[in-house]
């Protein structure tokens, strides 16, 4: 029987080894959402699949299709991230968004919006002049509106900078998300409006973001 060849558009979410040369990846794709893939020999010195097994990496990746997974056979690759691997403080809070978007990502569901949201909150953690703690805090509110888990307006009594923020959030095309900085009272409220929704809405805790508490990354506004 010969398998499907398909193309996908996507981002490594996670890679774990499998065997003695595999690894199991978990990719958010913008056509299937998220899938599971193996790449066969991954691990084996030379393989050309190596570098494109690891987390972070976004591209195109063509897979062979099976009932309950899929085979990775080649990736065109856009970007790496290395900047933010090459980080601590950018890798934890990227590591977050990855482990994040694992949480929300399902299968066989569009997953454009999901995808570009984490491309381009990448991308907002490699710009000096956002604070990290800013990024993070859209790209939550963002994730959870996309998911449909949200509240139109902030759900307790803010500023109506605060409110002007928030709605600005959730309802600007993602590539101007990241085109603003507030006043550190005004993200302060943003930030307890956010955990109010996260706490309402996510039943897990995150590793990374357990990492970024304990090594003291996370500022004051960021908590």
């Amino acid at each position: 029987m010969v398998r499907e060849l398909v193309n996908l558009a996507g981002m490594v979410l996670k890679s774990s080894p499998v065997g003695e040369y595999d690894r199991r990846l978990v990719i958010l794709t913008r056509e299937r959402g998220k899938i599971t893939a193996f790449a066969r020999g991954a691990k084996r010195p030379g393989s050309i699949l190596m570098a494109t097994s690891q987390p972070f990496v976004f591209g195109n990746f063509r897979l062979y299709e099976g009932r309950d997974s899929y085979s990775l056979a080649s990736a065109e690759v856009k970007n790496y991230f290395t900047e933010i691997a090459g980080e601590m403080e950018a890798a934890c809070y990227g590591s977050y968004f990855l482990e994040f978007a694992d949480y929300y990502g399902r299968e066989n569901v569009d997953g454009t919006e999901l995808l570009l949201l984490l491309y381009q909150s990448l991308r907002a953690l490699l710009k000096p002049a956002l604070p990290n703690a800013l990024v993070l805090l859209v790209f939550e509110l963002r994730a959870m509106a996309a998911n449909g888990e949200y509240t139109a307006y902030p759900p307790k009594p803010v500023s109506d900078s605060a409110t002007y923020a928030w709605e600005f959030i959730l309802s600007s095309p993602l590539e101007r998300l990241y085109t603003f900085v507030l006043k550190d009272e005004v993200q302060r409220e943003l930030r307890e409006c956010v955990e109010i929704n996260k706490r309402r809405f996510v039943d897990r805790e995150f590793k990374s973001l357990g990492i970024l508490r304990e090594v003291g990354q996370l500022s004051v506004v960021g908590n």
